[in-house]
């Protein structure tokens, strides 16, 4: 707690906190271990980490004086509505009870998420092994989705390592990547996943190049025949 007779605390001073934990955390997208690690980062420079962790120095403290009990409760309420700030509607219809302290919504989160833990390794699992890139429009949009689903699978404490993520890129891919899926998966080492992306969107790029020479081209010999 800053010395009481400080009128100013830095965390009074935030104004977007979504410019500091640009994470909406949601039930359905599992990103809570993210979302709580940047929550805490912020809390810790912004000096009101005490109010979602217990501090562990098991020191006595005085009694505190009426202006920092003031004071306390409104850095409170100030921490309460950034994490209100940052959840979606459903968890916060979840959490929200009347008078409600920054540390109680805080655990809430922490039990939903970690209740629901092994069900949420179970269809993440599912949903990573069964992506291919039929369904996006773009290399980059499946690879995103691809890093997102592997993400979220370490947040349930169920990490997927390199060269899994990399294989499973590969397996997805459709039939004109089939000779950079080759070359991708013979390599030894595997190369990293944001290489194996770079491969793949130069890929893109050259097949959509080589789609528009040809489109030019038969458009030149329609001309000429006429």
């Amino acid at each position: 707690m800053p010395d009481s007779k400080s009128t100013f605390h830095p965390a009074l001073a935030v104004s977007n906190i979504k410019s500091h934990v640009p994470i909406i955390l949601e039930m359905e997208n599992v990103q809570y271990a993210t979302w709580a690690e940047l929550f805490k980062i912020h809390t810790q420079s912004h000096m009101v980490i005490d109010h979602i962790i217990p501090p562990q120095d098991g020191k006595q403290k005085a009694p505190p004086m009426e202006e920092e009990i003031e004071l306390w409760l409104t850095l409170d309420a100030t921490v309460l509505q950034w994490i209100y700030a940052t959840i979606s509607h459903d968890l916060l219809h979840t959490i929200l009870e009347p008078d409600t302290t920054t540390m109680e919504a805080w655990n809430r989160l922490y039990d939903i998420f970690q209740d629901n833990k092994h069900s949420r390794v179970i269809t993440l699992e599912y949903d990573f092994t069964h992506t291919t890139m039929e369904a996006f429009s773009s290399v980059s949009a499946y690879c995103q989705h691809l890093k997102s689903l592997s993400d979220q699978l370490k947040n349930v404490c169920f990490p997927v390592d390199n060269s899994r993520l990399v294989l499973q890129l590969v397996s997805g891919l459709t039939e004109p990547y089939k000779g950079v899926a080759t070359l991708i998966r013979q390599s030894d080492p595997l190369p990293q996943f944001y290489q194996a992306q770079s491969m793949l969107v130069l890929e893109e790029s050259g097949l959509k190049k080589a789609a528009q020479t040809s489109s030019s081209a038969m458009v030149v010999r329609d001309s000429d025949k006429s």
